[in-house]
């Protein structure tokens, strides 16, 4: 069992694949989303989660997604076509980092899927080479609430303090003009959500040859995220303008 199985099984009941509500994912569309007959790009689509519910909000707007699981877009493709919205829909498999389109686009948005670009600035740079004039993005990731242990920072990476993180996104160019910080109950939801998919689905499936690994990984991140990162790790979501050209 690879990577993309375990997230896929693991984010079977929080398609979101972040730690954020439904009225947080809500709010942070609506104000990233400047009218009805928009185009929006997701680099690092996954299930295509945020462009269905906002295809499902704009009956005129258009969404185009880029990543690289071919099962994820297949899901996607799924998903769009039972709600009646593949006709708006497109989607790419491609390396989101290498992305290019010849259309520009009023949103971008890149939740969770910093890593995929080498960090948070090389994701607003990949963002910003697809924003039309005026245009906005909504991008996702996580911050240091309190001092990390060395475990967490091991397991994690290298993040900031909430206020260095504005300070990155501010130097770069951009203005924050609407931001969610998830609350405790969010991001232990997501990580219960996560842990508890996966271990349902090994239960579940006792003769599958992956049920072990599966029910193995399922307790190394609970294990993880209780004991080395819970109460340090936090979860921005932002929507950004251009400062300057």
């Amino acid at each position: 069992m690879n990577r993309e199985q375990i997230s896929r099984l693991a984010h079977a009941d929080h398609p979101i694949a972040a730690p954020l509500d439904d009225d947080a994912v809500r709010l942070l569309l609506e104000h990233g989303i400047p009218r009805d007959d928009a185009r929006i790009l997701d680099l690092g689509c996954g299930g295509g989660e945020w462009l269905l519910r906002a295809l499902a909000a704009h009956p005129r707007l258009r969404a185009e997604g880029v990543d690289i699981a071919e099962s994820a877009l297949s899901r996607a493709r799924e998903a769009a076509r039972e709600q009646g919205v593949d006709d708006r829909l497109v989607l790419h498999r491609e390396d989101a980092a290498r992305f290019a389109a010849e259309p520009v686009f009023d949103l971008v948005v890149s939740v969770g899927s910093a890593h995929a670009f080498g960090g948070l600035l090389p994701t607003l740079a990949a963002a910003r080479a697809h924003l039309a004039p005026g245009g906005r993005v909504l991008i996702g990731d996580g911050y240091w609430e309190r001092e990390p242990s060395a475990e967490a920072e091991q397991l994690l990476g290298d993040l900031h303090a909430l206020p260095s993180l504005l300070d990155q996104v501010v130097t770069d160019g951009w203005t924050p003009v609407h931001g969610h910080l998830s609350t405790r109950a969010e991001l232990d939801a997501y990580e219960w959500s996560w842990t508890g998919s996966l271990s349902s689905w090994a239960l579940d499936h006792p003769d599958d040859p992956d049920s072990a690994q599966a029910l193995r990984a399922a307790s190394t991140h609970r294990d993880e995220w209780l004991r080395a990162y819970r109460d340090a790790f936090g979860f921005a979501s932002l929507v950004l303008r251009r400062t300057s050209k």
